[in-house]
């Protein structure tokens, strides 16, 4: 469960923590599609508890030559949060990416 411990400085509870983690990773890019994470759908879930955070996700297929520096990118982006002290990234392939979970403006944008 996740336990919504209030921040002084910005007065944003959990919810409002794992929504500036989300924002965070829109920092980070697919270097081969030269698209956020989490436009491209690969961002599954951002969960908070105290100073920690979960990030859920996935990558655009299990060879993909970019999958570490994604994944340490997304630990990282999370660290620069205030208020966040840890990061972790669970990796996860259920379900499946595929380019329906991208963005329906991204998609229009790439002609999909």
């Amino acid at each position: 469960m996740v336990q919504e411990e209030q921040n002084t400085e910005n007065g944003a509870g959990g919810d409002g923590l794992s929504e500036a983690v989300t924002l965070a990773l829109r920092d980070v890019v697919d270097p081969e599609l030269g698209i956020n994470i989490v436009d491209l759908g690969l961002v599954y879930g951002v969960e908070v508890e105290e100073a920690a955070a979960l990030i859920t996700m996935t990558l655009t297929s299990p060879g993909c030559p970019a999958g570490g520096q994604i994944m340490d990118g997304a630990r990282d982006a999370a660290q620069t949060v205030d208020g966040i002290d840890e990061a972790t990234v669970k990796l996860v392939w259920k379900p499946f990416w595929t380019p329906d979970k991208i963005d329906a403006r991204v998609r229009a944008m790439m002609g999909f």
